[in-house]
């Protein structure tokens, strides 16, 4: 890669950044191109050259997201023991992120906001609810799961819920107790689809993925 081949990619990378904060703090319709580079440090021609329009922005956001929450789980799925466990460590990192990573909220904001946008925002969706659901189907043929639980029903129930969660606590608390209300949703899911015969499991499941410090 040449040198000004590197400053693009840089430059790049520093828009969607400050893109990143604008979108997070002002939504998607607040936002303006000036917002965004004033918080990125360059000019509206640096940005033109990478971006068409605001929207493309966006959407650079939402795949920098994507790809950041891709990778984290990719990592949790590689490490963990059990589909079970997987599914609670995917919430409490993405939770995690939700707190501390300013392109993952940002991302997240925007996938929320997605009748803005000309084009379908679902695939970030789709991928979650499709691990969800595949976790789902081995958890019960693992037996951690209840016999029958249907996989499709669950995954559509636990990734919604997960974002509701998440944008009422981003109201309540600007996302502060966030991990702990994930808890507390897993913590109410957990007894009625774990068998009884696994019930005395979910209490160290949970603190295993939530630690209560």
């Amino acid at each position: 890669m040449t040198v000004k081949q590197e400053r693009a990619v840089l430059t790049r990378e520093k828009i969607i950044a400050g893109a990143a904060d604008v979108f997070y703090r002002q939504g998607f319709g607040g936002a303006t191109l000036s917002d965004i580079t004033a918080a990125a440090g360059v000019t509206k021609g640096a940005l033109y050259f990478h971006f068409q329009s605001k929207e493309h922005v966006a959407l650079a956001v939402i795949e920098a997201e994507h790809e950041i929450a891709t990778a984290a789980a990719t990592a949790i799925l590689d490490t963990t023991t059990g589909p079970l466990e997987s599914m609670l460590r995917l919430c409490s990192d993405l939770a995690g992120r939700l707190t501390t990573d300013p392109i993952v909220r940002a991302g997240i904001r925007l996938t929320t906001e997605t009748s803005t946008f000309d084009r379908s925002m679902a695939r970030p969706y789709e991928d979650w609810l499709a691990t969800f659901e595949a976790l789902t189907l081995a958890a019960t043929e693992a037996g951690e799961l209840r016999a029958g639980t249907d996989a499709e029903k669950l995954a559509h129930f636990i990734i919604p819920a997960f974002t509701g969660v998440q944008m009422v606590s981003d109201v309540f608390t600007e996302r502060a107790d966030l991990r702990r209300r994930v808890r507390e949703m897993w913590e109410i899911l957990l007894p009625a689809i774990v068998p009884p015969e696994n019930q005395n499991s979910i209490e160290w499941m949970l603190e295993a993925a939530f630690p209560i410090r």
